[in-house]
């Protein structure tokens, strides 16, 4: 039986929470990694909860401090509906489709037609808009890019990409300093032997961790970046009932050559990749968007 929209959403959460575990697990491991290469058994102890507290202190900066970090590293500022009365109603349209609260409204200033839904929930959501979007694109058209933003707070997946953004960085941070305590304590041996090579064991699988856990995560994040940015594009036509909309904004969007300053971080997050030249999307592992082509196809073969 095919698989509906909702199968689809409900799957794209569980994958979500079991990757945000499997991300905690990994920041747990590298730490008693860690630990036990420098400290035998009592250090492994140690790292462990170690690894423990770091997860957790990752997820709270995620979770309490993502959204202003990240809207003010692209220099975004909130505004009201006075500021821009089109684009407040689009989106109180979209939410109230979608049964969501109102999501702060921020626009960055650049004219790279681009945008981000980010938040921990729906009750905490905030898309950014460039001001090149609004610009650039036509009412159907902001309202399919909206849509999909709106998707993503609906289909939560602005809580996997703040929470998985945020461990990324901190595996990638304890990761460094395996390596460097690897190189550093490389040779050394403790008393006894048995426990020296334990100890020298551990610390070569911790240089090994370093080395392939940014690849890892970076590869676990693409692939369902790229997996959430099809679900989203077909969320956003059962809100607006208007395929072509989003499909001709993405069209713009990927033809578009204007360069634009933006977080490493966030650039999963954006409905277009936001570096020139990678906007139109790839199918290959690295790619943090999938290619502009295909979800154009899959969105017209939505017409009715």
């Amino acid at each position: 039986m095919p698989k509906t929209f909702r199968d689809l959403a409900a799957a794209n959460r569980r994958n979500s929470t079991l990757l945000i575990s499997a991300m905690v697990l990994f920041c747990i491991a590298v730490g008693g990694v860690l630990g036990g290469g420098l400290g035998g058994e009592e250090g492994l102890s140690v790292g462990l909860a170690g690894g423990v507290v770091a997860a957790l202190v990752f997820c709270l900066i995620g979770w309490y401090g993502g959204v202003s970090t990240l809207m003010s590293f692209h220099g975004a500022q909130e505004i009201s509906k006075a500021d821009s009365p089109q684009l407040f109603n689009v989106v109180e349209e979209l939410a109230i489709a979608g049964g969501l609260p109102m999501p702060r409204i921020f626009i960055i200033d650049t004219d790279a037609p681009n945008a981000f839904a980010t938040g921990t929930s729906p009750q905490t959501a905030a898309v950014a808009i460039t001001t090149g979007l609004l610009a650039k694109l036509d009412r159907d058209e902001l309202q399919g890019v909206m849509a999909h933003e709106l998707s993503h707070v609906r289909n939560f997946d602005i809580r996997y990409s703040m929470l998985m953004a945020t461990l990324a960085g901190g595996i990638v941070l304890l990761s460094e300093i395996v390596l460097r305590a690897g190189l550093i304590s490389g040779g050394r041996r403790r008393s006894g032997r048995d426990s020296g090579n334990a100890q020298i064991v551990l610390l070569l699988i911790g240089v090994v961790l370093s080395i392939l856990a940014p690849l890892i995560t970076s590869l676990i994040e693409l692939a369902m970046s790229r997996q959430r940015e099809y679900l989203a594009d077909a969320s956003a036509v059962e809100l607006t009932r208007n395929p072509r909309g989003l499909a001709s904004a993405l069209h713009k969007l990927s033809g578009d050559t204007t360069p634009m300053e933006y977080s490493k971080a966030a650039e999963s997050m954006f409905i277009v990749n936001p570096k020139v030249g990678l906007r139109g999307g790839s199918d290959d592992l690295f790619s943090t968007h999938p290619p502009i082509e295909e979800r154009i196809r899959r969105l017209l073969a939505m017409q009715h």
